[in-house]
């Protein structure tokens, strides 16, 4: 009886041995790089439906156009003054427009970098 205890005891610990801990990585990575993918397309989204409300000539006093407003301004780092066209509503669209590609392309980027960090395909 006492043989049979040791036998389940090294089957336990060969099975406690063999679990694949770089799948799980792999998969974590997996999970935060998509996270960090939807990050940027909401970040570039809120940026380009900003756009929309400016073209657009949304009333600046709604809820909704000055909450967008207020996010879009905080995601435009350094490029609210980049070009500076006459005309308001094309100043806008390009500088506003090349954050968003700008977060679309860095969130990208840094997935990938995570993904092949993590060990996840």
């Amino acid at each position: 009886m006492g043989e049979h205890a040791e036998e389940k005891e090294t089957a336990d610990q060969e099975t406690r041995r063999k679990v694949d801990w770089r799948a799980g990585s792999g998969r974590a990575a997996g999970i935060l790089a998509s996270v960090v993918r939807w990050v940027g397309l909401i970040f570039a989204a809120i940026l380009v439906l900003h756009v929309v409300f400016v073209i657009g000539e949304a009333n600046p006093d709604n809820g909704i156009v000055s909450f967008v407003r207020g996010w879009a301004d905080g995601l435009l780092l350094g490029f609210k003054d980049l070009f500076m066209p006459e005309d308001a509503k094309l100043r806008v669209l390009i500088n506003y427009g090349i954050a968003a590609v700008f977060w679309m392309v860095v969130t990208g980027i840094l997935a990938k970098i995570i993904r092949r960090v993590g060990g996840s395909a």
